[in-house]
């Protein structure tokens, strides 16, 4: 199993020993009788060694084919939604009541996935499809071989539905579980193609995401604020972290110019689901004054005559032909938060194992 670094994923990679440079990624990859065994597509790159590279084998190639042919999209590879952790330690498998020597504990569950309805910290999984987990975290591959148990899930379908085994206080139970690709709080990539965005008064406010942090305001973001985006998981579907990208220079907003790459939490006293609510809040305000607060105790009042009087001439100004981007001109749809406080961090634990290795905590 192999870490995408591109894809967020964990996958099943094939290592070659031969170079893959920019111009050889995306290429397929031949067996000396000539036949493809997958697509060319990372390299491993260290001070220690030199000329290794990974495949994609043909299994994964043909998961996203089926993928896009069933939905006429790419829909990702599903997970189950907890955070496991190995059980070859005997005292720790006695504590848990566990009497053979296999199965992996749940520490944590993600509250977007289907399991936080049926699974709960401290469950073993001893099985996946009547497949047996050993303690290691392995299970059956090809003869005399085992590998990671997340790869029985990466063979599954967004919407397909898993039979797990587990241990509950001593207790032995079976349960179905439907998988479906991890909700990031802050996504990887964008899937719209055109970022969203709204301008009030000059100020630009944009949903976090990967490539926005890469190309833009890495160096600038703030330690808190990239360790959200890095570490967190979305407490509900829909979950955004909205920043301050930047502010156009205008009078309306003089003594804010400086307030860029900040995360915005709260207007009007109303915390802020994504960037669609805070549209909606923004347009259905009738106060005199717009109040923006920020996660570093900032805050940034405007009047909101002003704000309606200056909008168009700083649009006009930077030759910006909309306020909005298109989809928030589309009408908001509430979304359920769910039942975590919006101030509870789930930051202790990356969600991609790229970020810890195999021997640590594995998201699943």
């Amino acid at each position: 199993v192999t870490s995408y670094a591109h894809g967020s994923s964990d996958l099943l990679g094939i290592q070659i020993d031969a170079a893959i440079n920019p111009g050889n990624s995306g290429g397929p990859a031949f067996n000396d009788q000539g036949e493809c065994i997958g697509v060319a597509f990372q390299v491993f790159r260290s001070e220690e060694a030199e000329n290794i590279g990974y495949v994609i084998p043909t299994t994964v190639v043909s998961h996203f084919l089926t993928d896009y042919e069933k939905n006429g999209r790419y829909t990702g590879f599903p997970c189950l939604g907890v955070l496991i952790q190995k059980l070859e330690n005997p005292a720790l498998r006695a504590w848990l009541k566990v009497q053979s020597n296999e199965g992996v504990l749940v520490r944590r569950v993600e509250p977007t996935s289907d399991a936080t309805n049926v699974l709960k910290e401290g469950d073993v999984i001893v099985s996946f499809d009547d497949i047996r987990v050993g303690s290691e975290g392995t299970v059956p591959f090809r003869t005399n071989e085992r590998i990671a148990f997340h790869s029985l899930i990466s063979q599954k379908f967004s919407g397909d539905t898993a039979e797990l085994g587990i241990i509950r206080e001593g207790t032995f139970m079976k349960t179905k579980v439907v998988l479906n690709s991890r909700v990031h709080l802050v996504p990887y990539h964008m899937d719209e193609g055109q970022p969203s965005y709204l301008i009030i008064a000059g100020l630009v406010f944009t949903p976090l995401s990967e490539p926005l942090i890469e190309e833009e305001c890495e160096d600038s973001i703030g330690l808190k604020l990239l360790a959200r985006a890095r570490y967190s998981l979305a407490r509900f579907k829909g979950e955004q972290i909205v920043i301050l990208s930047q502010v156009l220079a205008n009078e309306v907003n003089i003594g804010y110019e400086d307030m860029g790459n900040q995360q915005v939490v709260k207007f009007n006293g109303t915390r802020i689901k994504n960037i669609h609510h805070l549209a909606h809040l923004v347009d259905s305000c009738e106060d005199r004054y717009l109040s923006f607060e920020f996660e570093d105790s900032y805050v940034a009042v405007l009047d909101r005559e002003a704000v309606s009087d200056a909008s168009s001439s700083i649009l006009s100004d930077y030759g910006i032909p909309s306020g909005r981007s298109s989809d928030l001109s589309k009408p908001y749809v509430d979304t359920p938060e769910g039942d975590q406080p919006a101030n509870q961090e789930f930051g202790d634990s990356p969600v991609s194992n790229f970020e810890i290795g195999s021997d640590g905590l594995l998201w699943a």
